[in-house]
């Protein structure tokens, strides 16, 4: 019999979500929705250039500055990603392997990072070519807004099935701006931040450094990150601008690692002995540099060249000494060096008399990595096992147009060409361990199309469909099942298609309300096969099938209250029996994918009184089992938390002045945040308890 750790599943959290659609007359949409009022959101992410997401045959969601800092730390996406229905974000406590997001379903599995889920950061890829992407760069404190695509357009951006997450760095503010934040809370952790910016003819400029530290909810799971980004804007002519972008992360973070039921039972806050025996952690150090440059052709044409580089040096002791004839190390040591170009073309015109603009465009990324394995003795690099050069390059050719051929029509379609090829030349050759050198190549061509039909000024309707691809990243491919060394180039890449159906709509009192259903059918689904100690092994499942549904919902009321909703429904489960895991696990048909929920819900409601000197909210997140195996014999429960915030305003003569008090878990539930899936020992990532953090913020402009 399957098994569960207990928590509560409250059935009123549904009923309270359908409750709230009752306002009364004269409610408005709240702040962070700027389509409030019926104000424009404007997004790029869908087609390339500025349009208003509520004519868009796409599932997309902007995330503005307010919404992202409002008493709230700043240190994670999780603080805001969860106002975003299709989209699931786990904070696992262990800043050594990042969050878990995924987008209806994609991207669950992994173990580390993102994958699943293209990332971007003002146009510059934060998701190298073989899928694997990481957030530690991500400013938070210096972004003008999120924007959040689920769905099949996302393949126009390459490597990617789930969606596409894009954060944006705000401008310089027109007069130089000196901002100063800080904050400090339970487990040790602080965050101290500073932000300059301003204007000066030409340039625009914003720039700014933050320090994080922790000494974690768990045992072993103590951080510090430093965070530094800037933005250089200028005009060449009035024709040409150019925009720099840099960032450094240095991240040093313990792991640890999982728990098995009955060690979080016995005590959440503990970790496995082998943690501490071979002192698990990660060390990360990144710079990026890139720069993008837009020219106006003519009144009709323009040109956009995006370039990028940078380097990433990560450092990774596992739970396992690693030695042996055929092992490749507990100690895991990455040397990256990548880069990467794109160019576009955008057209504004017209086609039988009715408006069209297209964009056709070429990308090219390369990421160079050596990699080398270490044993790990106790917690010291000892003796090399493992010593490669890996190289991943991707190079395609995309196109799109965007034409309302009838006053209440309009099509959006794409096409992207995408080549993806994998190099290993290995150097650790001797007796027993034969060369493991080898290369491969996959090939994918993705249409994907929607149609938009305005039903009024107020409802639009609207249906997609479009094929996907997503590829094993380097570090799905490093490890073979059978122990034996080399790159596992046997796993292949997985191919879906999708087709989409919703509404966008504003209801009378100027509520906004989205929706839409979406199937989605994939083959060779890559999932974990083994994983243990942190090494994970994957291979490919047959067919898989996603159902869901997303609904997001926004108003004010009483002019003073905000409130926002959003549930998402994902069944997502295996078309055909196939085996997992060593010795062999059955898996049926039938059994849900691990890592997704079948349910997630989070609403918000906010209170500003009139005169704006303080605001409150509080904050209802609720996620549903989360199954931790292809076999489904092993779970973590539904769980449902509440937070709650407070910000007061004030100014100081030159300053302006806010502070914040915000306690997570606000009736201290005990519960599961996330699992490591294909652990079948140790798969439980226990979420802290009650906890708060205070936070001051003051502006001042010369």
């Amino acid at each position: 019999m399957a098994h569960g750790i207990t928590a509560s599943c409250p059935a009123a959290l549904i009923a309270l979500g359908a409750g709230a659609f009752a306002l009364p007359a004269g409610a408005q949409t709240g702040p962070g929705q700027s389509e409030s009022s019926g104000t424009p959101s404007i997004v790029v992410t869908a087609t390339r250039s500025e349009r208003n997401s509520f004519d868009l045959p796409v599932s997309i969601d902007r995330i503005d500055a307010d919404a992202i800092r409002e008493g709230k730390p700043m240190i994670n996406l999780s603080e805001s990603l969860s106002r975003v229905p299709g989209v699931v974000v786990q904070n696992r406590q262990n800043y050594s392997q990042d969050l878990q997001i995924s987008s209806r379903g994609f991207g669950a599995h992994a173990q580390f990072g993102v994958r699943g889920v293209r990332l971007y950061a003002d146009g510059i890829p934060a998701t190298a070519p073989d899928g694997q992407g990481q957030t530690s760069n991500f400013d938070l404190g210096a972004a003008e807004r999120i924007e959040v695509m689920r769905g099949p357009f996302s393949t126009l951006y390459g490597n990617a099935s789930g969606g596409v997450i894009q954060i944006f760095t705000e401008d310089g503010p027109p007069e130089p701006t000196l901002t100063l934040n800080g904050a400090a809370g339970s487990y040790g952790t602080s965050r101290s931040a500073l932000k300059f910016g301003g204007r000066s003819d030409a340039l625009n400029y914003i720039g700014g450094a933050s320090h994080l530290e922790t000494t974690g909810y768990r045992d072993h799971s103590a951080a510090e990150k430093d965070l530094g980004n800037a933005k250089l804007k200028f005009a060449l002519s009035d024709d040409t601008r150019v925009a720099l972008i840099l960032n450094s992360v240095r991240q040093p973070a313990q792991d640890p690692a999982g728990l098995s039921r009955a060690q979080v039972e016995q005590n959440p806050r503990q970790v496995n002995p082998s943690v501490i025996q071979f002192n698990t952690r990660k060390d990360v150090v990144q710079s990026q540099l890139g720069t993008t440059v837009e020219h106006r052709v003519s009144a009709s044409d323009s040109l956009r060249l995006a370039a990028y580089g940078g380097s990433r040096q990560v450092e990774q002791f596992l739970a396992l000494n690693g030695g042996g004839a055929l092992a490749s190390g507990g100690v895991v040591n990455l040397d990256r060096f990548y880069y990467g170009l794109d160019l576009r073309w955008s057209r504004a015109t017209d086609l039988a008399g009715q408006p069209l603009a297209f964009t056709v465009g070429s990308d090219y990324d390369n990421q160079k990595e050596r990699r080398r394995g270490y044993i790990n003795n106790n917690g010291s690099a000892g003796g090399l096992q493992r010593d490669e050069d890996d190289t991943v390059r991707s190079a395609a050719l995309y196109a799109q147009a965007d034409w309302k051929f009838a006053p209440r029509w309009s099509l959006l379609a794409g096409l992207r060409h995408t080549e993806v090829s994998f190099y290993s030349s290995d150097y650790f050759i001797s007796t027993g361990n034969p060369d493991d050198s080898g290369k491969i190549k996959f090939t994918n061509t993705s249409p994907v199309a929607g149609l938009v039909y305005q039903v009024d000024p107020s409802l639009n309707l609207y249906g997609n469909v479009g094929k996907g691809f997503e590829t094993p990243t380097f570090a799905e491919l490093a490890y073979r099942s059978d122990g034996t060394t080399g790159l596992n180039f046997a796993l292949q890449p997985s191919t879906s298609v999708n087709t989409e159906l919703g509404a966008k709509a504003f209801l009378p009192g100027g509520q906004r309300l989205t929706f839409a259903v979406f199937h989605i059918d994939t083959k060779n689904e890559i999932v974990v096969d083994t994983a243990a100690n942190g090494r994970n092994t994957f291979k490919n499942a047959s067919r898989t099938t996603r159902n869901g549904a997303e609904l997001s919902w926004s108003a004010r009321a009483f002019e003073t209250i905000d409130l926002l909703a959003a549930l998402s429904y994902v069944d997502a489960r295996y078309r055909d029996d196939f085996t997992s895991g060593t010795p062999p696990v059955a898996v049926s048909a039938g059994n849900y994918l691990p890592g997704v929920p079948r349910r997630t819900f989070y609403s918000e409601a906010r209170w500003a009184p009139a005169e704006r000197s303080f605001s409150t909210a509080l904050e209802l997140r609720y996620g549903d089992r989360i199954y931790t195996t292809d076999a489904n014999a092993e779970w973590a429960p539904a769980y449902t938390v509440v937070n709650w915030r407070i910000v007061f305003q004030q100014r100081a003569s030159d300053w302006r002045i806010s502070e914040f008090l915000r306690v997570e878990n606000l009736f201290d539930k005990s519960y599961i945040g996330s699992v490591i899936v294909g652990d079948a020992l140790r798969p439980f990532e226990p979420a802290p308890r009650r906890n708060a953090i205070v936070g001051i913020n003051a502006v001042s402009t010369f």
